[in-house]
């Protein structure tokens, strides 16, 4: 039942019934109404400032997992940096020393790493501190791995002239010890056995009977297959490469040409006693850029240390040679 409200009317000196307008009516319930949703609001706001609703709980878990992936992948990205740093050391002290190449200066393994355009990118971010620093830390990697890939190319370049290098050094005696008689004179001054006079020897006679297999030192190419040479004979020069080359004097015969590759133990031809020689031998010479020097000292392959220690002193005899 609807209350009754009365007030005093001075001017009738009677109560009467007080009438409400449809206006007054309505603002009083809107203020309620609007009192309601002030308090509404107050409410939700506290509240989702006080617990999370499922949609954060579930973002601040997906942004918690990947600080927590950002941060495993830096201690990786750490140790793969430590990983290329061993293999830069490595590089350095021992794969370029071993062929011969001087080490990579440090400013030049870091070439290409600098600036932060690159890392303008990530501004804005709320983990932008943290995105930067794995972006620096994958481009100083990304930069040794490129810089390292181009020394191993270097490095493998290296290894195959060295590997050709080896095969072309003159390294074997040009006769079998098998056929060889003594080794009859060495490399420096000697009698010579016409003149009768001290001459420089240019290079070392080994005696053996004629038809005596002579055989490359080194894989080169024959550059001389003639008689042309005052004194020498018969003789053929092989171009080894890299400064060396070796020249066979007084030769039977020649099996090779001028032009042709021969291959380090390859039959070129046989002893003989031509041009200035007092008896069957061959004449042996190893040049490098273009002067004498001691052949003694390239017959590592064939010899072991008690055959080497005893060819050195004979080759140190003095004696006469044979040419």
């Amino acid at each position: 039942m609807k209350k009754l409200r009365y007030y005093y009317n001075p001017k009738t000196l009677n109560y009467e019934k007080v009438e409400e307008s449809w206006t007054s009516r309505f603002a009083r319930v809107f203020g309620w109404v609007s009192l309601a949703i002030v308090f509404a609001i107050i409410i939700v706001v506290v509240y989702n400032s006080m617990f999370e609703s499922p949609d954060e709980r579930y973002y601040r878990h997906e942004l918690e997992k990947m600080q927590l992936e950002y941060e495993l992948m830096s201690k990786e990205l750490d140790n793969l940096n430590e990983v290329v740093a061993e293999l830069q050391d490595r590089d350095d002290k021992i794969y370029r020393v071993i062929f011969e190449a001087d080490p990579i200066p440090a400013s030049q393994r870091a070439a290409g790493f600098g600036g932060t355009n690159y890392l303008k990118r990530f501004e804005g971010y709320d983990n932008e501190a943290l995105m930067k620093e794995a972006a620096r830390k994958i481009e100083l990697l990304k930069s040794k791995l490129v810089v390292q890939s181009k020394s191993y190319d270097e490095i493998s370049k290296l290894i195959r002239s060295k590997e050709e290098l080896l095969a072309s050094i003159p390294a074997i005696q040009p006769v079998s010890n098998v056929d060889l008689t003594r080794l009859a004179s060495g490399y420096g001054y000697r009698i010579h056995p016409v003149y009768k006079t001290l001459k420089f020897h240019a290079g070392v006679d080994f005696t053996a009977p004629q038809g005596t297999d002579i055989y490359a030192t080194g894989d080169g190419v024959v550059v001389r297959a003639d008689s042309r040479s005052r004194g020498y004979g018969n003789m053929v020069v092989i171009d080894h490469g890299f400064g060396y080359s070796t020249k066979y004097a007084h030769m039977y015969e020649m099996d090779v040409r001028p032009g042709q590759k021969v291959k380090r133990g390859e039959k070129i031809g046989a002893v003989g006693n031509t041009g200035l020689s007092t008896a069957p031998h061959l004449h042996y010479e190893v040049l490098k850029d273009g002067k004498h020097v001691n052949p003694i000292n390239f017959f590592f392959n064939d010899l072991d240390e008690e055959e080497y220690a005893l060819l050195i002193d004979l080759a140190n005899t003095s004696n006469q040679s044979f040419d």
